[in-house]
């Protein structure tokens, strides 16, 4: 596989074997002549996540690499291990439920390299138009949200969508804390990135659970609102050194 890579696909997966496969052929289909790679992190799954990783491996996709927690540490955690070993100049990231298109991920990549792309563009924010979710779901995303976005000012309309493609050198920038990828675009945009956001597919879950319930997910959230609130408050990367010259 060529060491030119341009971008590396993250999914974090717990207990994900009966969507992997299908997903794993859908980004391939997607990225048809694109220089890329896929990095799935097996987050301590307890079912046959690693052995259908292993088998479509072996089956000839050489593009897949797979990393192993020995035990659940998060999506958050699972994403940075995953920017970390990347290869790719950006990364695209995507929830291991199969909730996301990978045919969306042409389109976000055709925006970096469009005439909007500045050197300041580092996120690209799927939004999610058409939620497949439960009534109850759906409704704590729009709390949460409209919280979010009135406390942060991050001007995204979905930071919760999992579908997202980032500059690599920018994300290992921003600081890590467990539930961080919630916030990227606040985060980003702490750092004076600029972001784009991009409509994108959303489709029902059709195997496997959620490993999220509404109560704890908002429980969680609250505080690290208030975590990211107080970061950016405490900024100051918004100003810049001039060198004087002479």
């Amino acid at each position: 596989m060529s060491q030119d890579i341009f971008v590396s696909v993250l999914i974090p997966a717990k207990n994900e074997a009966n969507n992997l496969v299908s997903l794993l052929e859908e980004i391939r289909i997607a990225l048809t002549g694109e220089a890329y790679e896929v990095i799935v992190v097996d987050d301590g799954s307890t079912d046959a996540t690693l052995q259908a990783l292993q088998q479509t491996r072996h089956g000839g996709l050489d593009t897949l690499r797979i990393l192993r927690h020995d035990r659940s540490l998060g999506q958050s955690t699972s994403l940075y291990h995953a920017a970390l070993a990347a290869r790719g100049r950006w990364l695209a990231t995507l929830d291991g439920d199969g909730q996301n298109d990978p045919a969306d991920i042409p389109g976000m990549l055709a925006l970096v390299r469009s005439e909007r792309a500045t050197a300041d563009l580092q996120l690209v924010a799927g939004h999610r138009v058409n939620r497949r979710d439960t009534a109850s779901k759906r409704w704590a995303s729009r709390f949460a949200n409209g919280l979010r976005s009135r406390l942060l000012r991050d001007q995204t309309p979905d930071t919760g969508c999992g579908l997202k493609l980032i500059q690599r050198a920018a994300f290992l920038r921003l600081p890590y804390f467990d539930h961080m990828h919630r916030f990227i675009p606040a985060l980003i945009q702490r750092h004076n990135g600029r972001m784009l956001t991009h409509p994108v597919n959303h489709r029902p879950r059709t195997a496997g659970v959620s490993k999220y319930g509404n109560l704890d997910r908002a429980l969680v959230g609250i505080l690290d609102l208030v975590g990211v609130w107080w970061l950016i408050r405490r900024t100051r990367l918004n100003s810049h050194a001039q060198e004087i010259e002479g």
